[in-house]
Parts: structure tokens; C-alpha cells; sequence
């Protein structure tokens, strides 16, 4: 990814303070891009304002809820990029609360490109969207032809509000492209619990000297970004004309039982233990057995590849939650 496309540039991150936004924001502070940061910084929603201490001073933040239109439309103002990061990610928490899944994920979307379309027209979107919205795969690895079958109300929604924005990059020439993520990890990810994702519970458990529980029989097959890995396909979908209206997966080359990654873990931790334990009844309803991505297209059209490895990715996470753990998982 060359920085000079964003030199002296403006971006907008929405979801800012969170984990993705976070070090994306970082990285674009270090292009030279003016970075202006939204976040709701709703408890269940993991923006925490120690993710972006160290840059606190090169960045602007507003404190502002993606669901205000009158705030985004001011905020889309003069942008050059919109990585749009900000959701509820919680799978459980979209099935008890629907409603707020379906603000958040789908109805704030189509708010923010018609706040877009109507005050920025020349800003570049980048939709952080899911693997989840492809439920129970078919076929393995998924590519993006597998049909789209989620199995639980954020991934309707999520997918709901990644086809406004090919609609809107389609109907009204809004530049605009989705990218379904794996399993992202790494330094200000939430630990506090699982709803951004069930690794930040393990790693928190295991600094924490408590048992990590592996539901299921720990055969499940998943793959894993690393977040500077995320961070890399973020900036280079926003930067290439190519990505324009197309929907790319993200991936990686290993794939490894949940079993085996919980070895792995308190390997590169050097102690500790797991449990292989029953599935939750609500877990289990909206569970997808075996998944992992084909990535070959972002890979063959714009160059991209995961570079850190899931050994290094973990044993820099368990080192930033060493040191900084405390700023995530202490109430106080």
C-alpha cells in the first residue's frame, strides 16, 4: 500500500475509537491523512479512548452516534474517505435485541450514503462488512459466488447495508466497496466479553490464569487476520479505483481447529489450559460448523495477502494485553 495516496488527504472512520478503527487510525495518522474520528462510545460497543492515546493529539474525535443524520451529513463534509467501520457486531445481541441490530447495521448505512451522496458525492466508502452473512458454507473455502444464507439477524443486516453501498456505488456513482472479514484480532480488540469475538475472551482468560472454554468438540475449522493484516486491505480497496462497487473476502493461507488454536495459545503464553465443554443452547442455534475464506480475488485484483502469521499475531496480542489489559477488562 503506497501512503502517498493518502497524504494530506481527509478520512473519516466511523466506529473510530474501536479495534479495527483504532489502528487503521493509526496508520493513516502515519500517511499524513487528517483524520477525524466518530464513535458512539456505547458500553457494548467496544470504542474505548485509550486505543488512540498515543495519537490522541493528531487526530479529531467526535463523539457522535452514526444514527444522528444531522451529525453525519455534517461530518461527510469534505471528506476524501469513509471507512466505514462502525456496527453491532454482537451475534447474540442481534438476535435479543433485533431492532438496535437493525438501526445500527442497515437503517444508519443508508442514512450515511444519503448523507454522502447528498454532501460528499466524490468520497470513497469502504464498508467493513462479514463472513457471517454467508451462514453454514456450502462448499469450503467460500468464495464470494457462495450464496449469502446468514443464520442470524446481524448478518441479514450486515448484508442489508453492504448492498446499499454497491446500490448506491451502482445507481448514483457513490465510490463504494465491502469487505467481508474473517475473524480479526490483535492489540485494542474487546476482551471484556465475546461480542466482537470469541478470541479476546481466550486471550483475557489466559493472561488471567483462567480456563479457556471451547464449545463444542474443538474440531471446527476457522481462519484468522491479524489486524494490521485488515488494516493493510482497508487502505489498499480505498486507494485502487479497482475495488470500485465489488465485494472482496478476507483470509488467510492457515486454518486451524478451534482446539488447536487454543494449544497454540497457551503455547505462545506458556501456560494455562482449555476445556472442551457443551455448546450453549443460544450459541448453538446460530452456530456455522467449519468456515474458512478463498481470498484469491482481493489477492489477484488488488495485491493483497496476510503477512503475520497466527503464531506472531497472537504472541504481539498476548504482549499488548500483558502490558495494557487492565485499560480493557477493569471496570474502573
Amino acid at each position: 500500500m503506497s501512503a502517498a495516496a493518502f497524504s494530506g488527504a481527509k478520512a473519516l472512520i466511523t466506529g473510530g475509537l474501536g479495534f479495527i478503527g483504532s489502528n487503521l487510525a493509526r496508520r493513516l495518522v502515519g500517511a499524513g491523512a487528517k483524520v477525524t474520528l466518530i464513535d458512539s462510545l456505547i458500553p457494548e460497543y467496544g470504542g474505548n479512548p485509550f486505543n488512540v492515546q498515543d495519537i490522541r493529539d493528531r487526530v479529531s474525535v467526535s463523539i457522535t452516534d452514526v444514527r444522528d443524520p444531522h451529525a453525519m451529513a455534517h461530518l461527510v463534509q469534505g471528506q476524501d474517505y469513509l471507512f466505514n467501520l462502525a456496527g453491532q457486531t454482537s451475534h447474540l445481541d442481534s438476535m435479543s435485541n433485533p431492532m438496535t441490530d437493525l438501526e445500527i447495521n442497515a437503517a444508519a448505512q443508508l442514512s450515511i450514503l444519503e448523507a454522502c451522496r447528498q454532501h460528499s458525492p466524490k468520497v470513497k466508502l469502504v464498508f467493513a462488512s462479514t463472513r457471517q452473512l454467508y451462514g453454514r458454507p456450502r462448499y469450503l473455502p467460500v468464495d464470494e459466488k457462495h450464496p449469502a444464507s446468514p443464520v442470524d439477524v446481524n448478518g441479514i443486516n450486515k448484508l442489508a447495508g453492504e448492498q446499499y453501498h454497491l446500490l448506491y456505488n451502482d445507481v448514483y456513482g457513490l465510490r463504494a466497496c465491502c469487505l467481508r472479514l474473517t475473524n480479526t484480532y490483535g492489540p485494542a480488540m474487546r476482551v471484556k466479553d465475546a461480542r466482537q469475538t470469541f478470541l479476546g475472551v481466550w486471550l483475557r482468560n489466559a493472561i488471567q490464569d483462567k480456563p479457556i472454554l471451547v464449545y463444542g468438540d474443538g474440531s471446527q475449522l476457522r481462519d484468522f487476520n491479524y489486524v494490521d493484516d485488515a488494516v493493510d486491505a482497508l487502505l489498499i480497496a480505498a486507494a485502487d479505483a479497482r475495488a470500485d462497487g465489488k465485494v472482496f473476502n478476507l483470509g488467510s493461507t492457515e486454518v486451524v481447529s478451534l482446539k488447536a488454536l487454543a494449544e497454540l495459545l497457551l503455547a505462545v503464553h506458556g501456560k494455562g489450559r482449555f476445556e472442551v465443554v457443551s455448546f450453549p443452547a443460544e450459541r448453538k442455534a446460530i452456530d456455522i460448523g467449519d468456515y474458512y475464506s478463498d481470498f484469491g480475488k482481493i489477492r489477484g485484483e488488488l495485491g493483497w495477502t496476510p503477512k503475520v502469521g497466527l503464531r506472531e499475531g497472537l504472541e504481539r496480542t498476548l504482549r499488548y494485553y500483558a502490558e495494557h489489559g487492565a485499560r480493557y477488562w477493569d471496570p474502573a
